[in-house]
């Protein structure tokens, strides 16, 4: 009974199907098993290309990072024809990561859960979905992408993004960090254009679903595409906090938090949506310096172009003072706004509310 039970067990770890000796294969794939090191030092860019592709080649799976620092880039390779259907790629890390934002202070961020981290001045961001060649949808891969209990990380002013999903057809992102590598008060005005996470543009398969997301530092903290669903999300200290791209289909948010935003909401391209509770903070007086001035509100919604169709309930609070009615938009005129606990607003056009 004893050595029946252990051996169940060592199935289970080694994530093979119950039923019997060749009953089913794994589909977790440890990185460590094909030469990753969480040390902070090592380049694992080959470990996690070598691993992805044993994954892809298994007909997907989990690519699954024990705790460390990770040095490198993780690229997910295209799922191209003949295929027999799209296939589900999992990155997982060992455990929910700490979220580290705020409005004022100096907090340094620490090593600790399972972080991916990739300091290069340039190119692909850190984690990236490759375009297809050859697939049923143009240039998207045939993947739906889940990342989950991750840690993303670049340098401060960011000239790569933290994952770039545009040419996935799908994913999921769940208990997800992605940040500069300081604290977001100190970050520095990104300069680059890059964004924390883009998800999955325009095609027949779209589907994003984002659950408890932090992003801190970038241009764009996430670029939305269509059919974004998303809830418990929190952009502290992007140029653009939310940044809706054109899109033929709505998406809906749930709670969103920004603090410390240049523009919370910014809209780029026609696109319609919903996001029922946008909760912001402004920098108060005496609560930014030289360095991070860039950090102060301009407009709670920049829409210059008034290609937004929307409907927001916001609140807004100023650091050092608390709840307040101050509210700015830049545009937005068909983009109903309305601070909770009050009756909807007109819509308007350039100017301030």
């Amino acid at each position: 009974m004893c050595a029946w039970l252990l051996a169940g067990r060592g199935a289970a770890v080694d994530g093979v199907e119950a039923g019997g000796a060749g009953a089913g294969k794994s589909r977790v794939f440890n990185v460590l098993d094909y030469g990753a090191m969480g040390d902070d030092r090592t380049d694992n860019t080959e470990a996690f290309s070598a691993c992805l592709k044993a994954l892809t080649e298994n007909g997907g799976g989990r690519m699954y990072l024990p705790v460390g620092v990770y040095r490198g880039r993780i690229t997910i390779p295209a799922v191209s024809k003949p295929i027999p259907s799209w296939i589900t790629v999992e990155v997982v890390g060992a455990g929910e990561p700490t979220p580290v934002f705020g409005t004022i202070g100096a907090f340094p961020l620490q090593n600790n859960g399972t972080i991916v981290k990739c300091l290069s001045p340039a190119g692909p961001a850190v984690l990236t979905a490759s375009p297809s060649s050859d697939s049923l949808y143009g240039e998207f891969s045939a993947v739906h992408v889940v990342i989950k209990d991750l840690e993303v990380r670049t340098s401060d002013d960011p000239g790569i993004g933290g994952i770039d999903l545009r040419h996935a057809l799908q994913c999921r992102l769940e208990n997800v960090f992605i940040n500069t590598g300081v604290y977001n008060v100190q970050a520095s005005r990104p300069t680059h254009g890059t964004s924390g996470l883009i998800t999955p543009a325009c095609n027949n398969g779209a589907l994003t679903i984002l659950r408890n997301v932090v992003v801190t530092g970038y241009h764009t903290g996430i670029l939305v595409n269509e059919h974004t669903d998303g809830d418990h999300i929190n952009l502290a200290s992007n140029i653009n906090g939310l940044e809706f791209v054109f899109a033929h289909h709505a998406s809906r948010f749930g709670r969103v938090g920004a603090q410390r935003c240049t523009h919370p909401l910014a809209v780029t391209g026609s696109h319609g949506f919903t996001v029922e509770q946008l909760d912001m903070e402004i920098a108060g007086k005496g609560q930014t310096d030289r360095r991070n001035e860039w950090q102060k509100t301009a407009w709670n919604i920049h829409d210059p172009d008034n290609l937004g169709l929307g409907d927001i309930n916001y609140w807004v609070v100023e650091g050092n003072v608390g709840a307040t009615e101050k509210f700015t938009r830049n545009g937005g005129a068909t983009i109903q706004a309305r601070r909770l606990g009050s009756p909807p607003a007109e819509p308007m056009g350039t100017g301030t509310n």
